[in-house]
């Protein structure tokens, strides 16, 4: 009875190192780190479920992350603060629209690049917004199109 309990020792041990290396290869991998960069401020009248840490995208590559959130006190808007990439410009024009994976995914932050020569600094405000639309708000809409085309003439 006493020679086993080294060797259940030494596997307990191994087992141990075997899952950290896995939780670091993992956190490596998944790219859980924020985005380090210049900051940009977007508002928003609806933000549904979007969170602190959350992605900022083009095209679903990750060029930053969302650092804040704030409610300002005179439009009850919702100013969203993100860390967006040294090496990438944004054009002045670009719009930022909060959207998410799927149905019931994470909520991120997708930007579309404008055409303007000139681009966003450090501090600049993302004017373009387009709120995010819940399951309830497409249903209503897709309702109202359907209701709205079956009025009669007089």
């Amino acid at each position: 009875m006493m020679n086993k309990r080294p060797f259940e020792t030494m596997m307990g041990a191994l087992v141990l190192v075997i899952a950290g290396l896995f939780l670091y290869f993992a956190y490596s991998v998944a790219d859980l780190q924020a985005v380090k960069g210049y900051t940009l401020t977007a508002r928003f009248l609806k933000v549904g479920g979007l969170n602190v840490g959350a992605d900022v995208m083009i095209n679903g590559i990750k060029i930053g992350t969302v650092i804040g959130q704030d409610l300002d006190a005179e439009s009850y808007d919702a100013k969203i603060k993100m860390s967006i990439a040294p090496n990438i410009n944004l054009p002045k024009d670009s719009a930022a629209m909060i959207s998410s994976n799927g149905l019931m995914g994470n909520k991120f932050i997708k930007i579309e690049p404008g055409k303007s020569k000139e681009v966003l600094k450090n501090g600049d405000e993302i004017s373009n917004t387009k709120d995010f639309k819940t399951l309830e708000d497409m249903v209503g809409e897709v309702i109202f199109m359907v209701t709205g085309n079956d009025e009669k003439e007089d």
